[in-house]
């Protein structure tokens, strides 16, 4: 049956029957019941029953709403699904946040520097936490010094790391200090951070075997981007001559070449060189045998170290061969050491300044002998008969001989007395005779001499290679002119072609350890 609204009169519809002439006035919630429209009862017709049930509805609910507000608040089903309030929740946030904080002050533990960073939700999880840094042998003072490493999680951050840098080879007895030096490294992904950058070490012909070697010296590697200051400072290196099939060797030597700026560092430091008079293609050379000669501060070490060797009486020109022979002498305590050396050459070899400059251009090693073996080495020479003026001009001419072995010296000392028969002052004259071998040199030449009748000085017999000196043996006459050279150090050493089997990529450690033992 369909009802036909005719209006809304006064907030009231009025219905028209199809069926009826009777118009029906009811109230405008059509969901109140009314005589028309109920059909469970039925119909009985009562004068004004629905204009009188209208006004009765609507007066009844102002009621209802004034008691409903006056009742209390009762929890509706669907408050086991409401959240605490945004405040609250701070609130709890600060609440754990003290507990922790509380945990590790009673540790020693700074926290002021965790404000703002995810810490664990628990003690028992920060206790934890603690536990295995300290199982990694970090100390209190190690976490005080990097607090954030208490916001890198066991499982998530800090075990992966671990476990990568363990296939690749780094030693766990070095983490403690892999750690304590670059803590930042438990906040990087294995996969995102450090898997790029020894890809990259690689691509620089460093060995695998060698990376865990490259990451235990400089773990700070692992922080820096690919395309920042490592290739520019090993393009740098290459441009000015460093052989490309070294510079493996270089960096794995020295890797902190992989962090220096190449406009602050490298080129100042190579350019000081070449204007002191050292040629760039020796300085590359220098490079590739002594890499951490970089790492040198060139304001602090390298340019008051020159200025003392000339203080010292090194000739300006003679600078730069210094530097040449001993490039480690740029990084050393060289004022000190050399007040001292020049001062004990005075006293006991009576050696004056100018002739203390000669000995260091000879052999800039010697500012690093002890004073020990230069009084061995004098006393010897003093016991072979000769005289304290003698042995003065012996070192000033061949500083060597206060480095070499005792017991060689004694050997071919002996030689020279019994089989040579040559006066002593011939050996004064020529102290290099102490630094050819007894057996591969000396004898057989004097042998090849003797059987000859060749008469001449032990310079002419001595001081040339194996061929030039089978080239002599046909001399009829000794050239007066190669009878007075001496054996000495040459810039271009450092200047010839590179032999691929002398490559410097083959090192040893032991070749860097500053002892005397070096020179004996």
């Amino acid at each position: 049956m369909k009802v036909q609204v005719l209006g809304r009169p006064g907030g009231h519809l009025l219905f028209s029957h199809p069926k009826s002439p009777i118009i029906c006035l009811a109230h405008q919630n059509l969901l109140a019941r009314n005589p028309i429209c109920d059909r469970e009862k039925p119909y009985r017709r009562r004068a004004h029953a629905s204009y009188s049930a209208a006004p009765l509805a609507t007066s009844a609910a102002p009621s209802r709403r004034a008691a409903d507000d006056a009742a209390p608040a009762r929890p509706s089903p669907s408050s086991l699904y409401s959240r605490p309030s945004l405040h609250q929740m701070k609130a709890e946030r600060a609440a754990i946040r003290a507990r922790v904080y509380e945990f590790l002050r009673a540790l020693g533990v700074v926290p002021n520097e965790l404000d703002g960073l995810e810490l664990p939700v628990t003690v028992d999880v920060m206790r934890e936490r603690v536990d295995f840094l300290h199982s990694l042998g970090l100390t209190v003072d190690d976490i005080n010094s990097y607090p954030l490493v208490l916001g890198c999680s066991v499982k998530k951050n800090i075990v992966p790391v671990l476990d990568y840098l363990g296939k690749l080879g780094v030693r766990k007895d070095t983490f403690t200090e892999f750690l304590r030096r670059y803590p930042q490294v438990l906040h990087s992904s294995v996969v995102v951070d450090l898997m790029p950058v020894v890809k990259y070490l690689q691509g620089m012909d460093i060995r695998p075997n060698d990376i865990p070697r490259v990451l235990e010296r400089y773990p700070e590697v692992l922080g820096f981007k690919l395309e920042g200051t490592m290739s520019t400072s090993v393009a740098y290196l290459v441009g000015i001559g460093v052989g490309r099939r070294e510079i493996g060797g270089v960096l794995t030597r020295y890797p902190e070449i992989l962090g220096m700026r190449v406009g602050k560092v490298i080129k100042p430091f190579v350019e000081y060189l070449e204007s002191i008079g050292l040629p760039r293609l020796a300085v590359a050379r220098l490079i590739e045998k002594r890499p951490h000669i970089l790492g040198f501060s060139l304001e602090e070490q390298v340019k008051p170290n020159v200025e003392a060797l000339l203080e010292f009486g090194v000739r300006q020109e003679a600078a730069a061969s210094v530097i040449a022979q001993h490039p480690d002498i740029m990084g050393l305590e060289l004022k000190a050491k050399l007040t001292s050396q020049q001062s004990l050459f005075e006293s006991h070899i009576l050696v004056d300044h100018d002739e203390f400059g000669r000995v260091i251009e000879k052999m800039p090693q010697a500012v690093s002998l002890s004073r020990s073996t230069v009084l061995k080495h004098v006393d010897f020479l003093k016991g072979c008969g000769f005289l304290l003026n003698q042995v003065g001009r012996m070192v000033v001419g061949c500083p060597q001989l206060l480095a070499l072995n005792l017991d060689i010296m004694k050997m071919s000392f002996e030689y020279f007395q019994s089989e040579m028969d040559r006066d002593l002052e011939e050996l004064a004259a020529f102290p290099a005779f102490f630094t050819y071998g007894l057996e591969s040199t000396v004898r057989p030449r004097h042998r090849i001499t003797s059987k000859k009748g060749i008469k001449c000085s032990l310079a002419w017999l001595l001081n040339c290679s194996d061929e030039k000196f089978e080239e002599r043996m046909k001399y009829d006459s000794i050239g007066i002119e190669e009878m007075e050279t001496e054996p000495s150090f040459h810039m271009k050493s450092l200047l010839q072609p590179r032999k691929d089997e002398e490559s410097a990529s083959e090192y040893d450690d032991s070749d860097y350890e500053d002892t005397d033992e070096e020179y004996l």
